[in-house]
């Protein structure tokens, strides 16, 4: 269960990015909400300080979650399936901010930096997957690199 969670947690995250944080606004005050969830963090991306959900935010937000998973399982499997799903959601803000700070010379590190710096500083409207491209490859905004650009 805290496995599913995890994996669960993986297409809340594209959702949301993908979704609410990419919505298109128009109106003053959807605009003014647009930048103060994620439109700030595009604004300036290597700002340490709003690369994270405030933890207060966060805390409010997990009750509503915690009353979803106990509706949506049974109560041997809720709290497995919810840890893993804020398990997940800790993974991701740690990664997320390493991605933005941290050096990967190797490996998977280095080609998420690569990935989601595309999305911040190239293509914005595809690779909305954080600590994954998974979902960004079910839904078919897989963000390609810059060689796969070019021999389109």
């Amino acid at each position: 269960m805290v496995v599913l969670g995890i994996f669960v947690w993986t297409l809340l995250e594209y959702s949301l990015h993908r979704f609410l944080f990419h919505i298109k606004t128009k109106t003053y005050w959807g605009n003014t909400m647009h930048y103060l969830l994620h439109g700030c963090h595009h604004k300036h991306p290597m700002d340490g300080l709003r690369l994270v959900f405030p933890p207060a935010a966060t805390a409010i937000l997990l009750f509503p979650f915690w009353n979803l998973v106990k509706l949506l399982s049974t109560p041997s499997t809720a709290p497995a399936l919810f840890g893993g799903g804020l398990l997940g959601y800790v993974m991701y803000d740690c990664t997320h901010y390493y991605l933005h700070h941290g050096q990967p010379k190797t490996g998977v590190p280095r080609n998420l930096k690569k990935y989601h710096l595309s999305h911040h500083f190239r293509i914005q409207d595809k690779g909305f997957g954080i600590t994954s491209s998974l979902w960004d490859r079910v839904f078919g905004t897989l963000l390609l690199s810059k060689a796969d650009d070019k021999s389109m």
